[in-house]
């Protein structure tokens, strides 16, 4: 099932004159993006990392050394030990937040728009990372490995969530991923590994080395496997000539019950294959339809695969 292509001619993905209301800006800051890991970052932020700083909450104790700062002193334990201690703070940073957005031909399909559906959902995840004071990166893996462009680069705060907006407004479901290729060029090349967050169909070989490569250079992988309704319960009645939307490659069958019938126990099949892959990795697997209502995505089906909190 993992190297089957959508078998039709995309429809024209629709025109996005805005993501989102402000109303619903306002309840995205009522979550955030979860993370197993400590991750140390650059600037102070509200995410805990395991270094060891100078925040308001103590974390432990060292012995004093030459050049520390004495205001960091444990006076009360100098007069229980007559020894200089120095205070040890836990620091809250910052983290890189990646999100990797597939913009190849075979998103731009479905009702509702599986692409439309994932750039919604990433200018969503985008905004939570701000408001969260965390860095935000997003790449278009359709353009990613050709180096055309696609690629926003880290900010933070969300005086920027109008630049993210725009960026992924300007996406376009036009090119192929390869994305094995392209997320171990993403493993290889960036910077700052933290929670990563991949959209897409997966409707490419090459899938499991690139998500390998994630995971082995230390990202916190969530995967939002996005798919139409169409795709889930096709209607496949007939004589019917199907076209792969990516490579033109047309096939001719006969709809029947029992075609129908394979056809699901291949995807429910993939499904699970793509689950035990990432729970064996520590990644987080996530099947989502695109009739799912994106409030219902945020605030209850992500939660419960432990991405958002």
């Amino acid at each position: 099932m993992s190297d089957s292509k959508t078998p039709f001619t995309p429809t024209q993905q629709p025109a996005r004159s805005g993501l989102f209301e402000e109303t619903f800006l306002r309840k995205l800051e009522r979550i955030a993006i979860l993370s197993k890991r400590a991750m140390a970052g650059q600037l102070q932020g509200e995410r805990r990392s395991s270094k060891r700083g100078q925040s308001v909450e103590f974390a432990d104790f060292r012995p004093y050394s030459v050049g520390d700062d004495f205001r960091r002193i444990d006076w009360n334990a100098y007069a229980r030990l007559e020894r200089f201690f120095i205070k040890l703070f836990v620091e809250e940073e910052d983290l890189t937040v990646h999100l990797l957005v597939d913009t190849s031909r075979s998103m731009d399909w479905g009702q509702p728009n599986k692409f439309t559906y994932a750039v919604r959902s990433a200018g969503a995840l985008g905004y939570i990372a701000l408001h969260g004071l965390d860095r935000v990166t997003i790449t278009a893996l359709g353009v990613y490995q050709n180096g055309n462009g696609g690629y926003f680069s880290p900010h933070r705060g969300k005086q920027n969530a109008f630049a993210l907006f725009s960026f992924l407004q300007g996406l376009t479901a036009d090119g192929q991923a390869q994305l094995g290729y392209a997320l171990q060029a993403y493993a290889a090349g960036a910077p700052r590994p933290g929670p990563l967050l991949l959209l897409s169909d997966l409707m490419e070989d090459g899938w499991a080395n690139g998500l390998t490569a994630l995971a082995a250079r230390g990202f916190d992988v969530s995967v939002l496997h996005i798919l139409s309704p169409d795709e889930i319960n096709p209607d496949l009645t007939g004589d019917l000539k199907l076209l792969d939307s990516e490579t033109k490659a047309a096939v001719e069958i006969t709809g029947e019950y029992d075609l129908v019938k394979r056809y699901r126990k291949g995807l429910a099949d993939w499904q699970e294959e793509l689950r035990r892959f990432c729970g064996a990795r520590g990644m987080q697997y996530a099947p989502i339809e695109t009739s799912i209502p994106i409030e219902e995505l945020l605030f209850a089906r992500l939660r419960k695969h432990g991405i958002l909190r």
